[in-house]
């Protein structure tokens, strides 16, 4: 239940102010209408959301969790229990702290008659769209519990590519991370250490030794600023990401990269196919489904994409024929979804795609990281290479002298 604050007059034209506790707003103003002839102002109260607040508790709910859960309602579904008791139940065993308390508040919300979707639609930024729109879908067609299969199937996939995915990439990250470190040591201690030997000489020095004394003390007296500049840098980018504009250019450069836009691509390509596949078995129509896709793809130019689609779809127009408008999906996905829909196959043939393109984003990943490593090595290999030389270019050149003499 949500607590709204109202201002409201009575038939004799007296001001009232109160609260009053409803699932909607539209519920709360037919509530204060039974003793109010007009409602003035309305709004919901926050404050309550403070007492929530845990530094412990995710920001949102993992792939892993809503798996898990999709399961546990299944399997107590078909066991025959009401949905108001399983919410209890799984609200009491399950260890994640937010689908903790997200499934306490639905569990007052279906037992006081609310649906399950609905109420699982107030927490529409800690749950996926995908998920809740199944869940309606679900208890609107009568077949929750298959639906929550499909769920249970669709985020254990999600969930095991992504464990793929991270999998990979922590040997380059830690890779990354200790090149950093050995460049920022070699520079604000080792270098200038053996440097300073040359420069109390006052000899003319060779160009590449002066350049790594130019570069080291530059690290040594700057790497406060250097840090700033980061983080700066970092916290503008964070900013303008989370800006629409921002959001959708930085989107579209992503998927134009070399590399990592095969990765994006990949990617956009294998969470269509499996969102689609999803909620077409569950039942949805075919707009209705793409205009849930177009929001759950990270990708948010992709989303743009497909949202442009909705429209035509709903005039009458083919899955295919609409897919086939946007540039950033393979050639290949739009022309099985266009068979698909021709057989009457559509949800099995993009479940089918989906794994396909599963397959091929951990591929393009580790394709990637296989390229970084030698190329970190490269760089290692050159960088100490380069130090080493201007280390011992001029004791060359001493040694030459004293020889000569």
């Amino acid at each position: 239940m949500t607590t709204f604050k109202y201002k409201a007059r009575t038939a004799e034209g007296v001001l009232v102010s109160g609260v009053v506790e409803a699932y909607s707003e539209f519920e709360a103003v037919e509530q204060i209408k039974r003793t109010c002839t007009i409602v003035e102002k309305i709004s919901e109260v926050k404050s309550g959301e403070k007492k929530h607040f845990d530094i412990n508790e995710p920001l949102w709910v993992e792939d892993k969790t809503l798996s898990l859960t999709a399961s546990q309602f299944s399997i107590m579904l078909r066991a025959g229990i009401s949905i108001g008791r399983v919410v209890e139940l799984i609200a009491a065993q399950t260890t994640d702290k937010l689908m903790k308390r997200i499934l306490t508040d639905c569990a007052a919300d279906v037992n006081a008659g609310y649906s399950l979707a609905n109420s699982l639609e107030k927490n529409g930024k800690k749950i996926p769209a995908a998920f809740i729109e199944t869940v309606r879908a679900g208890e609107e067609s009568g077949t929750l519990e298959i639906c929550f299969d499909r769920l249970q199937a669709y985020y254990d996939k999600a969930y095991k590519v992504k464990k793929k995915v991270k999998s990979a990439l922590t040997y380059p990250i830690i890779l990354v991370l200790l090149a950093v470190v050995v460049v920022g040591i070699v520079m604000v201690v080792l270098v200038p250490t053996m440097l300073d030997l040359y420069g109390n000489m006052g000899e003319s020095l060779p160009l590449p030794t002066r350049i790594l004394m130019g570069t080291s003390d530059f690290f040594v007296n700057y790497w406060p600023f250097m840090i700033v500049a980061l983080a700066i840098i970092i916290i503008a980018y964070k900013l303008y990401a989370k800006t629409p504009s921002g959001e959708l250019k930085l989107a579209k450069v992503k998927l134009k990269l070399p590399v990592i836009g095969r990765i994006a691509i990949m990617n956009s390509a294998s969470q269509f196919a499996n969102t689609v596949s999803t909620l077409l078995t569950a039942g949805l129509p075919a707009a209705r489904v793409l205009t849930i896709t177009s929001r759950v793809i990270d990708n948010r130019a992709v989303g743009v994409e497909l949202e442009k689609g909705v429209v035509e779809l709903e005039s009458g127009k083919g899955f295919g024929d609409v897919l086939r408008k946007n540039s950033y999906l393979p050639e290949m996905l739009v022309e099985m979804a266009t068979v698909g829909e021709e057989s009457g196959s559509l949800e099995e043939t993009m479940n089918t795609i989906g794994t396909y393109y599963d397959e091929e984003a951990v591929a393009a990943s580790d394709k990637a990281l296989g390229m970084l490593e030698p190329a970190l090595t490269v760089f290692l290999g050159v960088f100490i290479g380069f130090i080493v030389i201007s280390i011992y270019m001029p004791m060359f050149g001493m040694y030459n002298g004293i020889a000569a003499q």
